[in-house]
């Protein structure tokens, strides 16, 4: 695989996990107030479109946006399990795991050429 091909997904991958502390990572300061919390996911958000923005503008060298889009959306699903088990302590259950292979079950089919 080429370098156009895995910094995207590298850079998504890093986006996903800022991304995701921006959106729910203050869930775990229920009595912080809710300006601070915007204001501190708008730094990280910043920080999340740093690296979006170039996977995508460099992605799309090789990648169709449908193909980018669906890419970031299994991967701010693997990265949200995961923070959501590690992070917040929340057990994901089988009808999040059946969810998700549907969701991967329509991915293939973004990638697949008939």
């Amino acid at each position: 695989m080429s370098a156009s091909a895995t910094l995207p997904i590298l850079l998504l991958v890093m986006s996903n996990v800022f991304m995701t502390f921006a959106w729910y990572g203050h869930l775990r300061f229920p009595h912080a107030p809710l300006y601070a919390v915007v204001l501190v996911s708008w730094g990280i958000a910043l920080l999340e479109y740093c690296l979006a923005v170039p996977a995508n503008r460099i992605g799309h060298q090789v990648y169709s946006a449908a193909e980018l889009k669906t890419m970031q959306e299994v991967i701010t699903l693997l990265v949200f399990a995961v923070f959501s088990v590690v992070y917040l302590k929340e057990p994901l259950g089988w009808n999040h795991a059946l969810g998700f292979t549907l969701i991967g079950a329509g991915a293939f089919f973004i990638f697949k050429k008939f």
